[in-house]
């Protein structure tokens, strides 16, 4: 199977863990897109009943709506029962790196919201130790430039993550700079840092957040249990 067909095969078996009356948090990426097609087929269909959804960037909650998926604003709910979403990177110890789509704010204010959280991945996402996949940091318009001179004088590497000839804008009208580390070796104390930053709206460090990892595998899709 190709990439695309792992990806579809994860975020269709992901479905399997939303049942009826769930509040869910739909994330963003390309193999959660195939979740959503799968839930709004089941929701169509009746085999899903009463699901809300609340989602991390407003493209995932074009997509839902037009499946006929019920959206809510986080604001308007008390929980969410499970969050389904992608991941860009997943260490050997369940850490990740997310953000590659841009709403890593939206994705990790869901997730801190949510009983529950499995990621959907393809096998190529999985790696030993953080790194080689560019960190994103969301950074607020105002002296981003600064937040970008200090990140090279600490030899991050950083670029800015860009739409065309402009910078690229998250949903919150934030810029990106990407990180680009190769490896981190002390992820916790990374985060810790750059959140301090002022200027820093949010990382793409999601720290002991998982519960389950989906692996879409050429032998069938793999569940990896983190806690």
């Amino acid at each position: 199977m190709n990439q695309d067909e792992l990806k579809a095969q994860t975020g269709q078996e992901s479905v399997k863990y939303i049942k009826s009356g769930m509040t869910v948090g739909l994330g963003t990426g390309s193999t959660v897109r195939y979740m959503v097609d799968e839930l709004g087929k089941q929701v169509q269909a009746g085999k899903l009943t009463n699901i809300t959804g609340v989602t991390t960037s407003r493209r995932t909650a074009k997509q839902a709506q037009d499946l006929g998926i019920t959206i809510k604003d986080i604001d308007d709910i008390d929980h969410i029962d499970l969050c389904i979403d992608g991941a860009d990177e997943v260490s050997d110890d369940f850490q990740g790196i997310k953000g590659g789509g841009g709403a890593l704010l939206w994705e990790k204010i869901v997730a801190n919201a949510s009983n529950q959280i499995i990621w959907i991945v393809d096998e190529s996402k999985l790696v030993h130790k953080l790194g080689k996949f560019p960190l994103p940091v969301e950074v607020v318009p105002f002296g981003a430039q600064l937040v970008f001179n200090r990140f090279e004088r600490k030899g991050y590497k950083p670029s800015w993550r860009m739409d065309g000839d402009q910078k690229f804008l998250t949903d919150e009208k934030n810029y990106i700079i990407d990180l680009h580390l190769g490896e981190i070796d002390h992820p916790e104390k990374l985060a810790d840092e750059l959140i301090h930053m002022v200027g820093v709206v949010e990382t793409g460090l999601f720290l002991n957040r998982v519960n389950d990892v989906i692996v879409g595998t050429q032998n069938g899709p793999k569940i990896l249990h983190a806690r």
